[in-house]
């Protein structure tokens, strides 16, 4: 018996071993500590197909981001030239280059993990490299174009360039170390153990590799483990509020001395902090104690992503269990190219903040950082009353039905057909305040349930085009364009939402790639405006810009423009479809998309 006992126990402890001897100890959660705010990393590398599909979807939006970066360096040259080649130098590096041209040139690992994360609230960004001297070699670039070289220090064995940032408090810190680039930004004149430990010489006592934190999240929420990250709150806000963070009192004190020097008041005090500033950190961090992100689908042809806030438990209570009654936010196929619903329960919202107003003016915030919080709250609270005032006060939400979208249209906005729901527990009423507003709707009589009611040549006049109205037990339905009155009754008895449901959209591929059309051509109207405005200016007086600047601006930006509409529309040609959708559990807000590509 002991002698099986004992077999077991070496059993487990091997086991344990092996467990442990699977993780890397030089991975880029192996840095992170565990207690970090914030963080945002790959658990597992993607696959080579996927990689492959993300690489040719990321070339197409290289050439418009290649151009933003040019048209921003354009604008810099008169103000700061230095900064404006620099700008240049990077745009360099991708111009005519695919990014794996550019991750080849530069050394970065495509294959590699990452990790983004805060020591304390300092940010740094550890990623894995393929040739760390073909990254010493692309800074060195950056260096010549700049025409400045970063300042070099060493720490141990340790060499890291920086550049300090006085007018902010913090320093920029850059190191390769091992096979890995470390960037952070860190207060001046960082104290040795924060440095050594973001340039990982020293290891945090405990890891988020260790914790297994990140894991737990992935399986708990879905996500894939090709991207996942948090923000937590509960342990960001105290470091921001009482000023214990190292950067963050960095970066007050160059505040505080930059006000010092313009009104005479001593530094001292304006940085002293209260002792009120903590417990009501944790005050605001316990009502949303933190958010999350991940992919939960990532393929070539599905990028399906997830956002979770989580919300204390009277505030996600408060709506978990809620049943908007919207035609439309429920789920089901969408026949609309374009179909976007939105819960607005008004009177469920006005009961909930008007509980956080009194609850703010029943114990007011003293931390001097809050105390704006203070009179946003009492005005909302003055406020909300007014919201109950029919028919705002019985508003259920709003849903938008787009079936065509013209790209010609000469005005601001877009020709379209389609149908506008508006939910309200009182159809009667909100109609008849329609008629009070609008004159030319006195004679429409829409009976609930009954066929849709032409509307006035008056009324369809301002609409362009021929226009229904129909009611239902909790919804009025505009239908505007032709044909659009044998659609209104269906889309009147479409589902409404389930419990905590509060908006859904649908967007098909061919109705994304109209509205950047008609985005495109706005913007080439507009600036066509711009540069005959320009013609007519008077000659720019001592110290602004010449013609001739203004003009390669204008060109830099038209080129931009032109580049980054170009990707976009690029994108759209393969998108089939996205549909996006947000509920409340009882633990918080979940947020999800799917985008679905064609072959």
């Amino acid at each position: 018996m002991q002698s099986r006992t004992r077999f077991i126990a070496l059993g487990l402890a091997c086991a344990a071993l092996a467990a442990c001897s699977h993780k890397d100890k030089d991975a880029p959660l192996a840095f992170v500590p565990a207690d970090t705010p914030y963080v945002a990393a790959n658990l597992a590398v993607l696959d080579d197909d996927t990689r492959k599909a993300l690489l040719a979807q990321a070339n197409l939006q290289l050439p418009s981001q290649v151009a933003q970066m040019e048209a921003y360096a354009t604008r810099l040259q008169a103000s700061d030239p230095d900064a404006a080649r620099l700008v240049q130098a990077f745009a360099a590096e991708y111009k005519g280059k695919t990014v794996e041209g550019f991750a080849q040139s530069t050394g970065f690992d495509l294959k590699g993990r990452f990790a983004l994360y805060g020591e304390g609230m300092a940010p740094v960004l550890r990623v894995e490299l393929s040739d760390p001297a073909a990254f010493d070699g692309f800074v060195a670039r950056l260096e010549t174009a700049y025409g400045k070289k970063l300042d070099t220090a060493t720490i141990g064995k340790q060499t890291y360039r920086l550049h300090v940032l006085p007018a902010s408090g913090a320093e920029l810190v850059l190191a390769v170390v091992g096979k890995q680039m470390v960037g952070a930004l860190l207060p001046a004149d960082a104290a040795t153990p924060l440095l050594r430990q973001t340039l990982g010489l020293d290891r945090p006592a405990k890891s988020l590799q260790d914790d297994g934190r990140l894991d737990t999240l992935a399986s708990d929420k879905g996500y894939a483990k090709w991207l996942v990250g948090q923000f937590d709150l509960t342990r960001a806000l105290p470091l921001v509020l009482t000023g214990s963070d190292p950067l963050v009192a960095a970066v007050e004190k160059a505040r505080a001395s930059a006000e010092s020097a313009q009104t005479g008041e001593p530094v001292a005090n304006l940085l002293k902090n209260s002792p009120d500033c903590a417990p009501e950190a944790s005050r605001i961090a316990a009502r949303v104690p933190a958010m999350s992100f991940g992919y939960t689908r990532l393929d070539a042809t599905h990028q399906d992503a997830r956002f979770d806030l989580a919300l204390a438990d009277d505030i996600a209570k408060a709506f978990s269990g809620l049943k908007v009654e919207l035609p439309g936010l429920g789920s089901g196929a969408s026949t609309a190219p374009f179909d976007f619903s939105l819960a607005l329960p008004v009177a469920a919202l006005r009961t909930f903040w008007s509980a956080q107003a009194e609850a703010v003016a029943a114990k007011p915030f003293a931390c001097p950082m809050l105390t704006d919080l203070n009179d946003s709250f009492a005005k909302l609270g003055d406020a909300l009353p007014k919201t109950a005032i029919p028919p705002f006060g019985n508003l259920l939400g709003l849903r938008v039905a787009l079936d065509t979208l013209g790209t010609d249209s000469t005005s601001s906005l877009p020709d379209f057909t389609g149908r506008i729901v508006l939910g309200t527990s009182d159809p009667a009423g909100l109609l008849a305040t329609g008629q009070m507003m609008v004159p030319a709707l006195a004679t429409v009589k829409a009976a609930a349930n009954a066929a849709p009611v032409a509307l006035p040549k008056d009324v369809t006049g301002m609409l362009g085009q021929p226009s229904w109205l129909a009611s239902g037990d909790k919804a009025l339905a505009l239908g505007i364009g032709p044909g659009e009155d044998a659609k209104l009754a269906g889309t009147l008895h479409d589902a409404s939402g389930e419990p905590g449901q509060m908006a859904r959209m649908h967007l098909s591929g061919a109705m994304y790639l109209d509205w950047l059309k008609f985005m495109e051509k706005k913007s080439d109207s507009l600036a066509a405006a711009a540069a005959e405005m320009s013609k007519n200016d008077e000659p720019p007086a001592n110290g602004e810009p010449s013609p001739a600047n203004e003009a390669a601006q204008a060109a830099a930006d038209a080129a931009r423009s032109k580049a980054q509409f170009a990707a976009m529309e690029a994108q759209a040609q393969r998108v089939d479809g996205i549909d996006a959708e947000m509920h409340v559990t009882d633990s918080g807000i979940v947020v999800t998309s799917h985008t679905t590509l064609k072959q």
